[in-house]
């Protein structure tokens, strides 16, 4: 899609992004949606990118960085997989980060998280990480995640900002606007530490069953309907330096 094209779009569906600094006196936790090699890794899989992209590249920099900040602090992270089995089909996706493969673990940016006793990780089977965390008696990891730590601000990270971020923040604001959440107050995107995938236009006219997605645009598109839907969307995220006595 021509630059000018998503300027303009752009332009008609202004992002207001803020600079946000982390408060020490309340919990704050971290959730890293999707960052596993099947989505990030080039040549990982079907719906890995073909060649380095700047966007994903940067977005696994900066939720490292945000990770390894938040372990350093023992702050709470918890970390969506996408993990899928061989007999389910996700549609309208082809076969991707079927359970066990490499597909299916995170970067090698990330996997050093695994060992760390702040981490929480959860295995999902759909886009949607909340819907995912419901396990077989109706508790759900994630509000059990929020809620045993008395977290008040969650800082949301990962891949795809129009798809598996978008939806587990759609439905994380809906559960806090019911309630069921508390303490949690605010949803954060961190939209450097978010990136989408890529098809053109004309690539999706070729390639049977595929729709363009152009990413630039549909990352814009994303993080503008979180924020429609109560998320704060930042540009620059750090922690707030604790004060001295």
């Amino acid at each position: 899609m021509p630059a000018q094209t998503v300027d303009l779009l752009k332009n008609e569906l202004p992002l207001e992004q803020e600079s946000v600094v982390l408060a020490e006196d309340v919990v704050n936790g971290l959730v890293l949606v999707d960052i596993i090699n099947g989505f990030c890794s080039v040549g990982a899989g079907n719906l890995a990118p073909r060649e380095p992209n700047r966007q994903i590249t940067g977005m696994i920099n900066e939720s490292a960085r945000l990770a390894r900040l938040f372990c350093d602090k023992k702050l709470p992270v918890l970390a969506f997989l996408d993990s899928h089995q061989p007999n389910k089909p996700e549609e309208p996706y082809p076969p991707h980060c079927i359970a066990g493969t490499e597909e299916s673990k995170l970067v090698p940016a990330l996997q050093w998280i695994e060992n760390e006793p702040n981490v929480t990780v959860r295995r999902k089977d759909c886009f949607d990480g909340y819907l995912g965390s419901v396990e077989a008696d109706g508790s759900n990891v994630f509000v059990d995640w929020v809620k045993n730590n008395q977290i008040k601000t969650i800082l949301v990270v990962g891949i795809c900002t129009d798809i598996c971020v978008l939806d587990f923040v759609c439905s994380t604001l809906s559960a806090r606007n019911r309630g069921f959440l508390s303490p949690m107050e605010n949803v954060i995107v961190y939209s450097r530490g978010c990136a989408t995938f890529d098809v053109p236009l004309h690539v999706a006219r070729n390639t049977k069953g595929a729709l363009a997605h152009p990413q630039e645009l549909m990352h814009h598109v994303g993080l503008y309907m979180a924020k429609e839907r109560g998320a704060v969307i930042a540009n620059e995220v750090s922690l707030a330096t604790p004060k001295k006595p």
